[in-house]
């Protein structure tokens, strides 16, 4: 009889690391149905072909799981791609290269010439019940939602992003895109979210950034057309009626992370 040692607890535990990471990624991204199905497809399988030993059955299970790899990755592409990015990220271990003081202030710094502009578009853009959708690009690159609209590639500036949103302004329907600290695109078009949990009484544009942030890593910011309220949505959450200040203080973790 096999003995059960130190080998085979790191082994359980290293599937039920990434069984977890990947229940998180889907749960963000609204397909944890699909991920359930799929999860109690390989359960029956190994149940009747490994324990029961059913042939038929068993021989059925087998041609599937044949071109199961390929399904999945046909089904999941961007949850793939999403956990490879993550899995690489550089703010997994930043500890390794943050090792002075001044690389922090320096970050500091350098996000907040990027926060303001952004907080102050958004204050004068709520206060006038102009609607907004602003999508900030980390790990994942967003060039093929920027390709749907109209290239800008500007600094970041309050007047341009109000100018942008305006009500006459032909672009003021689609999504601004921010990647590398610059305003990459104006006009884009994103994934709608079909998320059930949504309340009705939020539109287009707060469906569009939970969509956004469901496929990918951004974080996008709304500015409600009909009452001026501010929400965010970041890995498939979205937290609505959020005042400036708590605007500013998220917008500061992000730009600092990706300036660190």
């Amino acid at each position: 009889m096999e003995s059960f040692g130190i080998r085979d607890a790191f082994d359980i535990a290293i599937a039920a690391l990434l069984l977890f990471y990947l229940y998180r990624i889907m749960k963000e991204s609204g397909t944890l149905n699909i991920f359930f199905g799929v999860l109690a497809f390989i359960v029956v399988w190994v149940f009747t072909s490994q324990i029961l030993e059913m042939k038929l059955i068993g021989t059925i299970f087998d041609k599937f799981m044949s071109i199961g790899l390929l399904v999945l990755v046909i089904l999941f592409q961007d949850q793939i791609k999403r956990f490879l990015v993550e899995l690489g990220d550089h703010k997994r271990w930043r500890f390794l290269t943050n090792l002075f003081h001044h690389q922090r202030h320096d970050a500091a710094f350098e996000s907040r010439k990027m926060v303001m502009p952004i907080v102050y578009a958004c204050m004068n853009m709520s206060k006038t019940k102009t609607g907004a959708l602003i999508v900030i690009q980390q790990d994942i690159p967003l060039e093929t939602y920027e390709k749907s609209g109209d290239m800008i590639d500007a600094a970041i500036n309050s007047r341009l992003i109000e100018n942008i949103f305006f009500k006459n302004s032909p672009l003021h329907d689609g999504a601004m895109i921010i990647a590398n600290n610059r305003i990459m695109a104006a006009g884009c078009i994103l994934p709608v979210s079909h998320d059930r949990n949504v309340p009705r009484a939020l539109g287009l544009r707060h469906r569009s950034a939970l969509g956004i942030s469901q496929a990918t890593d951004a974080f996008a910011i709304v500015v409600s057309e009909e009452t001026g309220n501010i929400s965010i949505a970041h890995r498939g959450v979205l937290s609505t009626r959020l005042t400036t200040t708590d605007l500013e203080h998220r917008l500061s973790q992000i730009f600092q992370d990706s300036n660190a």
